[in-house]
């Protein structure tokens, strides 16, 4: 199956509360690649490419992050898979 790739933009309390973390092991867990960062604004951002399924359950995992955190949405789009330049999942 071919690869996809999507940028996300976590919203709520996301930070402090450690989702970078809990979305690096996800990633890791489901085989993804691409990255997680913290986002000046307070929100998180993570870029990932791989398995179109894995990918689905990467997001629902972010849906709920992990005890202590609030999420209040998640913005995806969809990118072309070139641009995830990572080839494992690393927190920055």
């Amino acid at each position: 199956m071919a690869e996809s790739a999507v940028r996300i933009v976590v919203t709520g309390r996301v930070q402090g509360v450690g989702y970078r973390a809990f979305a690096a092991s996800r990633a890791t867990e489901i085989a993804l690649r691409g990255f997680v960062r913290n986002r000046e604004d307070g929100s998180v951002e993570s870029v990932v490419a791989g398995n179109p399924a894995a990918i689905e359950a990467y997001l629902a995992a972010l849906r709920g992050g992990p005890p202590g955190a609030s999420v209040a949405g998640l913005a995806v789009d969809h990118l072309e898979v070139r641009n995830v330049v990572e080839s494992t999942f690393v927190v920055r």
